[in-house]
């Protein structure tokens, strides 16, 4: 997959796609990125890339002449071009897998009141909001919708990994991801549940899928609604339900050891 952002301020990006999983991924061929100043596309003297909005009010617009160009030279008329916005579609796991089977994506970050309606208009294919918030740079919420999918593509990160996340896999219920733990096995009087030292899997994995239910209860219950959860989960769910819901450790289980 190849990635472009054009953004005012490219320099803020540099970094993420040169450290960590996103640089294995590049250094493997599987991620292919290029950073564009929109200001480079701006013809006055002062690269000036933005101005009062028609009709008044607060803040700045970014000025449709500059962006246009530098979408032009990006090749965004035969890509599909994304714009991030708090005012677009909602971003969430299954946006994400679409996008990741993209061979090529244009990313538009947006900056003060954001772009001229002409520019999404005519290269626009999709304007997502990664939440219901506003953020004052449009290249946290790129960062933000890019890390999401290219850890989707294939050899990125191992798949089992993927399909023990929150969210699941493709097709499956949405659970949030249950709880984890790593050594020591006790941390300040707190003790790891002995169901997962026991090396006993089919434990293990119901362990696992009870304290999976039992925080999207408490965390995202609207996500229950519509999962389509079998049978033998339903039963599971009510019994949390009539526990209380809770998604910390029961005492029996060892969650403490005063």
């Amino acid at each position: 997959m190849k990635i472009t952002v054009l953004s005012l301020f490219p320099e803020m990006m540099k970094g993420f796609f040169e450290s960590s999983i996103m640089a294995r991924a590049v250094k493997k061929g599987l991620v292919e990125y290029e950073l564009v100043n929109i200001r480079d596309y701006a013809v006055d003297k002062h690269h000036k890339c933005d101005d009062l909005v028609f009709g008044g009010g607060a803040g700045m617009l970014m000025l449709p002449d500059p962006l246009g160009r530098c979408l032009e030279a990006a090749g965004a008329r035969d890509q599909r071009t994304v714009f991030v916005s708090p005012s677009g579609r909602l971003f969430n796991q299954a946006y994400a897998r679409e996008l990741s089977r993209e061979g090529e994506l244009v990313i538009i970050c947006g900056h003060y009141e954001g772009i001229d309606q002409r520019i999404i208009d005519e290269y626009v294919d999709d304007e997502i909001s990664i939440g219901d918030y506003v953020l004052s740079s449009g290249e946290v919420a790129a960062l933000v919708l890019v890390d999401a999918l290219f850890r989707l593509i294939p050899g990125a990160i191992s798949g089992e990994s993927l399909a023990e996340e929150s969210f699941g896999g493709e097709g499956e219920a949405v659970l949030l991801e249950y709880p984890q733990y790593t050594r020591p096995a006790l941390y300040d009087k707190m003790q790891v549940p002995e169901v997962l030292t026991s090396g006993h899997h089919a434990k293990i994995a119901g362990w696992r899928l009870r304290e999976s239910l039992r925080k999207t209860l408490a965390f995202r219950p609207e996500l229950l609604a519509s999962a389509g959860l079998p049978e033998e989960v339903k039963k599971l769910l009510a019994e949390i339900v009539v526990e209380g819901g809770r998604h910390e450790p029961d005492p029996e289980d060892n969650g403490r050891a005063d």
